[in-house]
């Protein structure tokens, strides 16, 4: 569908609403039952144009830079150029201190309302994710075939994924098996919530930036950080890990740990429901004894330090240039509220209650599943609407329901999953740049990004050596490095951070 369905700079219409929101499937039918419900509970007309994910950062950038920014719209990267400045042209409402009145609005997580700035200010409400999902997934059959327990520290890790590899965890009498699963990350960004950030982490450096001595520092340029590029670089010499980790697509991520060739994946806690999904499949008689969970590890020296990630996915924002007064920003927020209320949560979450879904022991169950009908309203929710959900989306149920599991394993997966958020989210290490701006690394992200990342998986693979890989360092320092943590850490002191 075309980019934005909002009129022009006419202003906004008080009887409909319109929106720009990505779509993962197909887009759902205005006339249909899901968007009357939805329409029903918001009081108004929904002028929806929903927008493919794979082109809606491009669309974005399109409608950001015309006269015809709709009502409300989400914003998947708050931190882009084209939003930032579009934000402090004053295309968007600052909702910073604007939120008190609206009960479902106020955030919940006074972290994720921080990581959620943009320069400083809050220029939408913040769409929650897990401020705290990292986890390490293990095959259980494995574990208990050579009588292993989960992970507690980095030292446990390395022995199981070493016993992974020699011990023939699946008993077919050949070596053929490997321990940790490592794909190939984009080198965009540095500190990209991937494995070797992790790691990183683990070991004590900062998660992207960090205070040391009163001084801004980057990850990559810590004492702990070569600490952790030693260790990962032992799984890689001693062939602990996929050999081709330096090019397996991160979309085939599952599929050596499903086809039974390695035993751990470090990533999201989510990943262990697909991957109890991806093994029903193949056997639904079994598939509940092979996947174990561990949480954020400990050091050698018993200190622990957890990956977080941002407690957010991207902002919903209102646009200023059709919704010019306070009135008419009460009326949008007011709207808003009712869709982030618990009837709205579970309506964009879940979908209708008794046509789509029951309850059933606090979890929603499908109903009728293979009813087409039925088939119409999931899609609708789980593809679309559920894109709209700003206290509860994908991974936090929030007021939602959670989604039964069929089996005892996954229910107490599903407990497992909340235990350890809570418990690792008390020795999180947050980024304290999130909230602000550099310019420099805004310019010259594209060509500075890449320095440090493909350094580190040159020497990982050996082709640099520790000092070229110093080198590589000074020479991100050099080309604007030094620049962008002077603009960030002024940042950070003008807002407070």
């Amino acid at each position: 569908m075309s980019a934005c369905a909002g009129g022009g700079g006419t202003e906004a219409d008080g009887n409909t609403l319109t929106m720009m929101v990505p779509l993962f499937g197909t887009a759902p039918d205005p006339k249909g039952e899901m968007h009357q419900a939805v329409e029903k509970l918001a009081g108004k007309k929904l002028a929806i144009t929903w927008t493919p994910n794979a082109e809606y950062n491009e669309k974005t950038n399109v409608v950001l830079a015309s006269d015809s920014i709709p009502d409300v719209m989400v914003i998947q990267d708050n931190k882009s150029p084209s939003f930032v400045q579009a934000a402090k042209a004053g295309a968007f409402w600052d909702l910073t201190d604007k939120l008190d009145k609206y009960p479902n609005l106020k955030p919940k997580s006074e972290q994720a309302w921080i990581n959620s700035k943009t320069d400083g200010r809050n220029y939408g409400i913040y769409r929650v994710r897990a401020l705290l999902r990292s986890a390490i997934v293990l095959r259980k059959d494995w574990l208990d075939k050579l009588d292993l327990e989960p992970p507690q520290t980095t030292d446990d890790l390395y022995e199981i994924a070493k016993a992974f590899t020699e011990r023939d965890p699946d008993g077919n009498g050949k070596k053929d098996t490997y321990g940790l699963i490592l794909p190939k990350w984009p080198s965009t960004n540095f500190s990209a919530s991937n494995p070797y950030n992790v790691i990183d982490v683990w070991f004590g450096t900062p998660n992207n930036y960090g205070m040391r001595d009163g001084k801004l520092v980057p990850e990559f340029d810590v004492p702990e950080f070569w600490e952790a590029q030693k260790y990962i670089k032992r799984f890689i010499d001693e062939g602990l890990v996929n050999p081709d980790w330096a090019t397996l697509d991160t979309g085939k991520w599952n599929d050596p740990f499903v086809q039974g060739k390695g035993g751990i994946i470090i990533d999201v806690n989510v990943r262990a429901g697909e991957l109890f999904d991806d093994f029903k499949e193949l056997d639904p008689e079994t598939y509940d004894e092979k996947v174990a969970m561990a949480g954020n590890l400990s050091r050698p020296d018993g200190k622990k330090f957890s990956y977080p990630f941002t407690g957010y996915n991207g902002i919903v924002a209102v646009s200023k240039q059709r919704v010019r007064t306070e009135q008419q920003l009460d009326d949008v927020l007011k709207t808003l509220d009712k869709l982030a209320s618990k009837e709205g949560s579970i309506l964009l979450n879940n979908g209708i209650e008794g046509r789509n879904f029951k309850v059933e022991d606090g979890y929603a169950v499908k109903v009728n599943d293979q009813d087409p009908a039925m088939k119409v309203i999931n899609n609708d929710v789980e593809f679309a609407f559920i894109q709209l959900g700003m206290t509860s989306s994908v991974g936090v149920a929030g007021e939602a329901y959670e989604w039964m599991r069929p089996s005892q394993a996954e229910k107490d997966w599903l407990k497992q999953r909340d235990e350890l958020m809570n418990l690792d989210l008390q020795t999180a290490v947050h980024d304290p740049s999130l909230p602000v701006i550099s310019e420099t690394a805004v310019q010259r992200g594209a060509t500075l990004n890449p320095i440090p990342t493909d350094a580190r998986i040159k020497y990982l693979a050996g082709d640099l050596t520790e000092e070229q890989f110093r080198a590589e360092v000074k020479r991100w320092y050099d080309s604007g490095g030094t620049q962008t943590l002077a603009e960030l850490q002024a940042g950070m002191v003008k807002t407070g951070g």
